[in-house]
């Protein structure tokens, strides 16, 4: 297939400047209204709940989704959909748990909301150690796709795609912050679904439109267990370590978290979650459609020539159904997803950088609007650098199994904190910090132990740790760490503004 083997296209290069010279448009007109450090981090919290509901969505459908759990569906069969059940059922989290409460509580980021009614240095610090350990996996996970992508389409070195990736990257976050990813987010979304529904009805044209007919063809080239579990995910409590990792991560993921701030109030940010849900359900849909398709039509082998990971099972789909012109088309699509997911993770963790640890930490609240946008723009760049070089180290990954892993570190570090300083009376500073830093360094010691860095990265002949996804041991002892410190260091004025953080967590601001 010429194009798959990394030889230029044309009409693909056309299709990715075009979206670019688009994007940075969008940050031209983004950056002549972002003035303040509100706009920056926020849109002005102007943005309406299905302008939300389409960004949350194309922050949520990442690499991993697009081209991560085709590729594991390719390859794996029925268990790469443990993925995208996994990644959808944490909505409904969101929805019922932390959607209103985040908006009523927070300003910027979620560590607003732990350090609500608890001491403000100890814990922001603590919170910026953990959401920048999840967003440094969400990071790697959209790198490798991309450098992927670019190198599949433009004949360049993966290297140089991942550079390329993040300097792109870094020209609109760091001049049109939240309003010019918003718009992209919002871009991307539409074409991300579009080109999906596309794709998958071009698949099942060929089966006249029956998908058991699609599933049979599947079973009867590879065999009856694809269609079967237990070929990526055998241990039982390795699924179940999985499932709850995926299911939780989605609440402690800082840059969805960060999205409940773009809107004027609670309500909308409720809505805007069911417009989410019901995208990113959709959406889910296709993949299923997706990875079979490109099971049987372009082959497992095929997959695993262009990339061992299955990356590129979607566009080599692309490409095989509809020819270059498709490819290009796909192509600009899959590189407008990461590219848009990889500015709202910069995003968040500038925010994390300036607005928790510099402004309230180095500072202590005592920073002007112009200090804050110049040292968020600082921290964009050094996040970029980071970005480009964690991409080129772990080249090779699967990029929906990485956000897995960085679903896990949300679920550890940040999920159980949050809960808990909203929701339960007796949690203490104390408690806080030890809840995120516990449950960060186990989940991130776990990864290493596991038999992805130890096997499959350094050839080890066994590990340590012998399940893959840390969430089952790592979320437990973050909820049990904070739990027992809080009770063990007692903070009577953490518990005497507890009905304070109730009445504005209910009502909002205005109560």
């Amino acid at each position: 297939m010429n194009g798959a083997a990394g030889e230029p296209n044309l009409i693909a290069m056309i299709g990715f400047f075009v979206f670019i010279a688009a994007s940075l448009g969008i940050t031209w007109v983004a950056a002549r209204r972002t003035k303040t450090t509100e706009d920056f981090y926020t849109a002005g919290r102007s943005v309406t709940a299905w302008q939300n509901g389409l960004a949350l969505a194309g922050d949520y459908m990442s690499a991993a989704s697009f081209l991560g759990i085709a590729g594991l569906v390719a390859l794996s069969g029925f268990d790469g959909l443990i993925y995208s059940i996994g990644f959808l059922v944490g909505w409904p989290v969101v929805l019922c748990l932390i959607a209103e409460p985040l908006r009523n509580l927070g300003r910027y980021t979620f560590a607003d909301v732990v350090a609500f009614r608890l001491k403000q240095r100890p814990v922001r610090v603590a919170s910026a150690f953990g959401g920048l350990a999840v967003i440094a996996f969400y990071l790697i996970a959209q790198m490798v796709g991309a450098g992927n992508l670019i190198r599949l389409l433009f004949g360049l070195s993966y290297e140089t795609a991942v550079v390329i990736v993040g300097i792109v990257m870094l020209a609109y976050v760091l001049f049109g912050g939240m309003l010019a990813t918003t718009w992209v987010q919002i871009v991307k979304a539409v074409l991300l679904m579009s080109g999906a529904a596309l794709l998958a009805l071009m698949v099942l044209a060929r089966y006249s439109f029956n998908p058991l007919a699609l599933f049979a063809d599947a079973a009867a080239r590879f065999g009856p267990s694809v269609l079967a579990p237990g070929r990526l995910v055998s241990d039982p409590i390795d699924a179940i370590s999985l499932g709850i990792a995926l299911m939780f991560g989605t609440a402690g993921l800082p840059h969805i978290l960060m999205r409940f701030y773009t809107v004027p109030d609670a309500r909308t940010a409720r809505v805007s979650v069911a417009y989410a849900t019901a995208a990113i359900g959709l959406f889910y849909l296709f993949t299923f459609i997706l990875g079979f398709g490109a099971m049987v039509i372009v082959g497992q082998d095929a997959i695993r020539a262009i990339d061992a990971g299955g990356n590129m099972a979607a566009p080599l789909l692309a490409e095989a159904v509809g020819g270059q012109a498709f490819l290009g088309f796909i192509a600009a699509v899959a590189f407008a997803t990461i590219l848009a997911v990889v500015a709202g993770l910069t995003l968040a963790g500038a925010a994390a950088l300036s607005h928790d640890i510099w402004v309230n930490v180095v500072r202590d609240g005592h920073a002007d609007g112009r200090e804050q946008l110049l040292v968020a723009r600082g921290a964009t760049i050094l996040l970029a650098v980071v970005s480009i070089a964690l991409g080129i180290v772990f080249k090779g990954q699967n990029v929906a199994y990485m956000v897995g892993l960085a679903f896990a570190i949300a679920a550890s570090a940040n999920f159980p904190a949050l809960l808990l300083s909203m929701f339960w009376k007796p949690f203490t500073t104390a408690g806080a910090v030890a809840s995120i830093v516990v449950g960060t360094t186990a989940a991130l010691v776990l990864i290493y132990l596991s038999p992805t860095i130890q096997v499959d990265m350094l050839k080890q002949p066994s590990a340590l740790f012998p399940l893959r996804n840390p969430g089952i041991v790592s979320i437990p002892l973050s909820f049990a760490v904070g739990i027992v410190v809080s009770l063990l260091v007692p903070e009577a004025e953490s518990a005497r503004k507890f009905a304070a953080t109730e009445r504005q967590l209910h009502l909002g601001e205005e109560a």
